[in-house]
């Protein structure tokens, strides 16, 4: 997995590109970023499928702030990113939340 930041020293927020490589996007046909910035809603930040089987979205996040996410891919496996900023316990079950932190 990818994480890469935009910071916009002008903008109160940055710009973040959140990428599932190839290797793990070719099993996939769907993909969805999902997290606290968007209330854990698995239909509203859907990820564009790429030629390489790889997949990307970009979001703005405020900067100065901690965002809880993983991926949902196919509707049903969640894939948490290895270039996250740290892990929190899910309260579901035995998982964790990805965390990436904007400053």
């Amino acid at each position: 997995m990818a994480i890469e930041r935009t910071i916009l020293k002008t903008k109160p927020y940055c710009k973040v590109t959140f990428t599932i490589p190839k290797e793990q996007g070719k099993d996939f046909k769907t993909a969805f970023l999902v997290g606290d910035f968007n209330l854990w809603n698995t239909k509203t930040h859907k990820m564009k499928k790429k030629r390489d089987n790889s997949f990307s979205i970009v979001l703005e996040l405020e900067r100065g702030r901690e965002y809880q996410f993983r991926y949902l891919a196919d509707e049903e496996v969640w894939l948490n990113d290895s270039e996250a900023d740290k892990y929190v316990p899910s309260p579901y079950g035995d998982s964790e939340n990805c965390v990436i932190v904007i400053e």
